[in-house]
């Protein structure tokens, strides 16, 4: 199988949280239209995330926050969103990276992205550099193995069927999608 070299899986990544950035600096300047809100999933153990104790208690490895009527003061930077919302009656603060974002869904469209965990693919062992006649040899790092990264794969919410919906029959595409949306991973495009 050929090598990505270029990292598609990685690029589409960055530029699908670029949509999340984007879309929440725009609702930071001007609200929200119409009836968009936001269902946002993000890992609570990441690195940059802010939360307060009370909350990491409760949700140790993944939080789901809802940007719909009760936040405020949302400030949107270059890897973070900062918002103010109500727990248990307690205004409490937090940080999430756009890095630690598990899943970005806006039901009113509908609309989301899930980040899945991936490996970044192993790096080709090189053979050291030949050094010069009478240079001096540096002693190299130990190579480390790459961070895990996420890749995204885009879905539509599923609507409610409706009750005059035929059951799919034995001869229908598998790979044909359902009148509500389904989640397509990078995966499926890339092993062809």
């Amino acid at each position: 199988m050929a090598v990505d070299h270029i990292r598609y899986d990685i690029l589409a990544q960055e530029a699908l949280r670029g949509v999340v950035q984007t879309v929440l600096k725009d609702a930071a300047k001007n609200g929200l239209p119409g009836e968009h809100h936001f269902y946002i999933t993000f890992d609570t153990r990441a690195d940059g995330v802010r939360l307060p104790s009370r909350l990491l208690a409760q949700f140790p490895e993944a939080m789901t926050i809802v940007l719909q009527h009760q936040f405020w003061d949302l400030v949107v930077g270059d890897t973070s969103f900062e918002v103010g919302m109500s727990f248990g009656g307690i205004p409490e603060r937090l940080t999430v990276t756009f890095a630690s974002i598990k899943e970005f869904v806006d039901p009113s469209v509908p609309f989301g992205v899930k980040f899945e965990q991936i490996a970044e693919a192993p790096a080709a062992t090189a053979a050291p550099a030949p050094t010069a006649p009478g240079a001096a040899s540096e002693p190299q790092p130990a190579t480390e193995p790459k961070p895990t990264r996420t890749t995204p794969a885009i879905a539509a919410v599923p609507q409610p069927a409706s009750e005059t919906q035929e059951a799919p029959s034995d001869d229908d595409d598998p790979q044909k999608p359902a009148s509500g949306g389904e989640v397509v991973s990078l995966d499926r495009f890339r092993k062809k």
